[in-house]
């Protein structure tokens, strides 16, 4: 059975912190961060939970390639892309939900 999976960027209430990660489950992995459910994470240290853009993928396999891709480039880049999806900087989560 074939699973897809997504790549996102978060980000903090100021704009100062990008965060990029894949997850098969969005939605779960999204409740994850705004909770804390891991507590010594880089999300919830940093408070990181503001959904600024993200990616659908058939294959985990392709969100896995994609998201070294994106970890691959500098912060430009990542502002580039969220600024070309999202230039407002909204929150999307409820794209997701």
């Amino acid at each position: 059975m074939e699973r897809g999976g997504y790549i996102y960027i978060l980000t903090n209430k100021n704009h100062t912190v990008l965060y990029t990660g894949v997850t098969s489950n969005l939605s779960k992995r999204l409740y994850e961060h705004r909770t804390g459910f891991y507590e010594k994470a880089f999300t919830s240290k940093y408070n990181v939970y503001k959904l600024v853009y993200f990616e659908g993928f058939s294959q985990i396999e392709e969100a896995i390639a994609r998201e070294k891709q994106i970890k691959g480039g500098n912060r430009q880049k990542k502002l580039d892309l969220i600024n070309g999806f999202n230039p407002e900087w909204i929150d999307l989560l409820g794209m997701v939900e």
